[in-house]
């Protein structure tokens, strides 16, 4: 089976319909992906196969349950989940930031070659960025434990927006150990086809009580 055919399975299963376009820049992404890793090893994952089920269905596995305008990946490294879901996510705006300047300096040239307009690719430490504004969604995937992903990037998301942690089994000492600033909206089980391993999407919200903001 080849890589297009083993995306469009799994996308189908995931109950995605992308187009033909999105499809391509997906299959092209991921040959960047296993270009560059070569030399600069971007990802563990070597085989281009296994990069389709671990990279790009793990990434998009969460599409259904998000629906965000503004987007930002944290620690993005080869661009997962960010590329796959601003190629889903057209009418967003994503932000990869990661502070690896070998990393990002392949996300920007990827998104050159593949171009991709609705990215923007930042080099920076999560501690010490500023940007100008928050945004509805802040994921991401294999960054941290919770308690130290909401502690560096939870004052980047906007009041309504979502917090979205990308976890593999059920992190029931993570979860214990979040902030008060932050509230647990649900954890969502995920299918990844081609991955028999354990997926879970957390969700949190903002805690809007000035009691807690002082």
């Amino acid at each position: 089976m080849s890589l297009s055919e083993k995306l469009a399975q799994g996308v189908a299963e995931l109950g995605l319909r992308p187009s033909a376009e999105v499809m391509r820049e997906l299959v092209e992404y991921l040959s960047l992906i296993a270009k560059w890793n070569r030399v600069h090893n971007l990802t563990a994952v070597r085989e281009s196969s296994k990069m389709v089920s671990h990279h790009l269905l793990d990434s998009l596995a969460v599409v259904p349950f998000l629906d965000p305008r503004t987007v930002l990946d944290v620690g993005s490294g080869a661009g997962l989940p960010g590329v796959p879901l601003a190629l889903m996510w057209p009418r967003a705006q994503v932000t990869l930031l990661d502070s690896n300047h070998k990393k990002t300096a392949f996300l920007r040239q990827a998104m050159i070659e593949l171009g991709i307009k609705n990215v923007t690719v930042v080099c920076e430490r999560i501690e010490s960025w500023q940007p100008q504004r928050k945004f509805e969604l802040v994921i991401s995937r294999a960054f941290s434990d919770l308690a130290e992903f909401l502690r560096l990037a939870g004052r980047l998301c906007a009041a309504q927006g979502t917090i979205a942690a990308m976890k593999g089994v059920y992190p029931h000492e993570e979860i214990d150990q979040i902030p008060r600033e932050f509230k647990l909206r649900e954890v969502v089980p995920l299918k990844v086809p081609g991955l028999s391993a354990e997926r879970h999407l957390v969700l949190l919200d903002v805690v809007d009580d000035p009691e807690i903001q002082k």
